[in-house]
C-alpha cells in the first residue's frame, strides 16, 4: 500500500485506523459508517474516495499492514481510466510519473496506433500500481475515508436495512461494524464473495507465468516488446525510471506457483520468445503465478456488492485488470452515494444497474484478454496461421483495429440503452470543450452535467442531486445529461431557444 499522507493520523483508540482529522462525513445514527469497503487496492481506493467526496461515511478494511511495497502488480493505465482519474483531478499528476506508449506492436506483425484514440490521453501509461494507489489513497483520506489496516473480515450478515461485518485485527481483537452497504474489492480470493455465497466459476487458462522487475543492459527497440515464438512468449515494458517489467511463459516448464523462480529462468524465456534477454540484471522482484478466467454470476447480493478482481479475473494480456476494476468503482460509487443520501426515487432500481451495466463489460474483457493470450500461446501450425491472419486483419482494416483499441483502452465501452432512447444514451462522453471549461473538469464535483445551448430549454429528466449546467461554445442544439462517471444518461436533438 501507499504511504500515508502527512495530513493523516492514527486513531489511538483503534490500532491500525487511519483518518484525516476534521473531515469525516456524517453517518446516520445507528450505523458505524454508511458503506464498508473491503480491500484497499485501486478499485477500493477509488470507490472510497468517491463516496467520501460525496459526503458518505466510508470505512476501508484491509488485511495487510499499512506499508509501501515494491511489488508492482499491475503496471498499465489505459486511456479510459486516465479519463476517470482526470474527472478526479489526478490524471495529470500520474502521467508525470509514468511513460507514455502510443503504439503497440504484438507478435512482430500486429501494430496498433494508440495515438488515434479520441481521448485527451491517446496512449497507454506505464506506471507501477503503487503510484496509482498513492494518489487514490491520498484523495480518499483527504475526503474523510477511514482506513483500518491489519484488519481481517471473519464474517458478514445482512438484514433488510444493514450489513454487519465481523472483524479481527492483528492483535486478535474481535469487533463488528454496522453499515448500510458493503462492497467487496478484496481480490480473486475475496472473503466477501465467499461470505455471501456467490460462486466464482471459470478455468485456469495459463499456468506458470513468471513476472520480474529488472534492469536491462540493452534497451529494446520498441517501448513495448511482445512476441510469441515456439513454445514461449514474453513481454517487456519500461517503467520510465530505469526498471522494466518482464512477463514470460514457457510451455516446457509448467510447475506450481510455489516453485521457486530465479532470473536465469526469466532470461531463458525471453531468449526463446524474443531472441535476446537484453542483458537482464538486478531483479528487485520475481514471482510465479497462474492466470484464471472467472466471473461471479452476480455482482450484487442484497446490500453487498462485488467489484474488481472479486467479481471478475482474467489473463494479464491487454493489461485490463486494474483498469476494469477502477471502472467498476466509478460506475458504482455515484449510485451508492445517491441511494445512501436519498437522492433517487428508486434506489434499488438504480443500484441494480451496476450489475446490468458492468457484468457484460466483465464478460467482454474475459473474451478479449483470453483471445490475446490464446494468440500468444499458439504453437500448432494452424494456430500460428490464425494468429498471422488476425494480425494482418487488425493491422490493415481500420474498423477492426479501432474496435480492438476501443475495447482494450476502455474508450469504446458503452452501456445498453432503453428502447426508443437517443442513440447517444449509454455512450462514453468525450472531454467536451464547453463555455465553462472542459467537461471532465466539471465532473470533478461528482455531479451530473447538463450540456446544452445558451437560451435552450431542454426537458431533461430528473437527476440525483444538483445538476451543473454547461453550454456549447458553438451553435449546436443537442442537449446531453452526463452522469458523474462520464456516460451519457440522456440526450435530445434540436432544442429550441426560450
Amino acid at each position: 500500500m501507499a504511504g500515508t499522507p502527512s495530513t493523516a493520523s492514527t486513531d489511538p483508540r483503534r490500532p491500525g485506523t487511519t483518518t484525516a482529522p476534521g473531515h469525516r462525513p456524517a453517518t446516520e445514527p445507528g450505523f458505524d459508517t454508511d458503506v464498508i469497503v473491503v480491500g484497499a487496492g485501486p478499485t477500493g481506493l477509488l470507490l472510497a474516495g468517491d463516496l467520501a467526496s460525496a459526503g458518505v461515511g466510508v470505512t476501508v478494511l484491509e488485511r495487510r499492514p499499512h506499508e509501501t511495497s515494491n511489488i508492482t502488480r499491475a503496471f498499465g493505465v489505459h486511456a479510459r481510466t486516465l479519463e476517470l482519474l482526470d474527472a478526479r483531478g489526478l490524471a495529470d499528476e500520474l502521467v508525470k510519473k509514468g511513460t507514455e506508449i502510443t503504439g503497440l506492436r504484438l507478435f512482430r506483425r500486429l501494430s496498433l496506433d494508440l495515438s488515434r484514440l479520441p481521448s485527451r490521453f491517446p496512449f497507454l501509461l506505464i506506471t507501477p500500481q503503487y503510484e496509482v494507489e498513492k494518489l487514490l489513497e491520498r484523495r480518499a483520506l483527504t475526503a474523510g475515508a477511514v482506513f483500518r489496516h491489519g484488519t481481517e473480515l471473519t464474517g458478514l450478515d445482512q438484514s433488510g436495512d444493514s450489513v454487519t461485518v465481523r472483524l479481527q485485527d492483528a492483535s486478535g481483537t474481535r469487533t463488528t461494524l454496522r453499515a448500510r452497504y458493503a462492497v467487496g474489492t478484496d481480490g480473486v480470493r475475496s472473503t466477501v464473495r465467499k461470505a455471501i455465497g456467490l460462486p466464482f466459476p471459470g478455468v485456469s487458462v495459463i499456468k506458470s507465468i513468471v513476472l520480474a522487475d529488472v534492469k536491462l543492459t540493452d534497451e529494446p527497440a520498441d517501448l513495448l516488446t511482445v512476441n510469441g515464438a515456439g513454445d514461449a512468449f514474453a513481454f517487456v515494458a519500461p517503467f520510465g525510471d530505469g526498471w522494466y517489467r518482464v512477463m514470460g511463459w514457457n510451455r516446457s516448464r509448467q510447475v506450481p506457483d510455489s516453485e521457486p523462480v530465479d532470473l536465469d529462468e526469466v532470461r531463458e524465456i525471453a531468449r526463446r520468445a524474443l531472441g535476446t534477454d537484453f542483458g537482464m540484471h538486478d531483479a528487485r522482484w520475481i514471482s510465479r503465478f497462474h492466470s484464471d478466467e472467472r466471473q461471479a454470476p452476480s455482482y450484487r447480493k442484497g446490500r453487498v456488492f462485488l467489484a474488481g478482481d472479486a467479481a471478475h479475473v482474467h489473463s494479464p494480456a491487454g493489461g485490463q485488470g486494474m483498469n476494469t476494476g477502477m471502472q467498476d468503482a466509478a460506475n458504482l460509487s455515484w449510485k451508492l452515494a445517491s441511494a445512501v443520501q436519498g437522492r433517487t426515487a428508486d434506489p434499488e432500481g438504480l443500484l441494480d444497474t451496476y450489475e446490468s451495466e458492468r457484468h457484460p463489460v466483465g464478460a467482454a474483457v474475459l473474451r478479449s484478454s483470453g483471445a490475446i493470450v490464446r494468440l500468444a500461446m499458439a504453437h500448432t501450425p494452424l494456430q500460428r496461421a490464425c494468429r498471422s491472419l488476425a494480425a494482418r486483419l487488425l493491422s490493415s482494416v481500420h474498423p477492426a483495429a479501432a474496435k480492438a483499441l476501443g475495447m482494450i483502452s476502455g474508450i469504446g465501452i458503452s452501456y445498453g440503452r432503453p428502447r426508443g432512447s437517443h442513440r447517444l444514451t449509454g455512450r462514453r462522453a468525450p472531454d467536451l470543450r464547453l463555455a465553462e471549461g472542459r467537461l471532465y473538469e466539471l465532473l470533478r464535483e461528482g455531479r451530473f452535467v447538463l450540456v446544452g445551448p445558451f437560451g435552450g430549454a431542454p426537458d431533461a429528466p430528473a437527476a440525483p442531486g444538483r445538476v451543473i449546467e454547461a453550454h456549447w461554445t458553438t451553435d449546436r442544439r443537442t442537449a446531453l445529461l452526463v452522469r458523474p462517471d462520464g456516460y451519457i444518461a440522456w440526450a435530445c436533438d434540436h432544442t429550441t431557444p426560450r
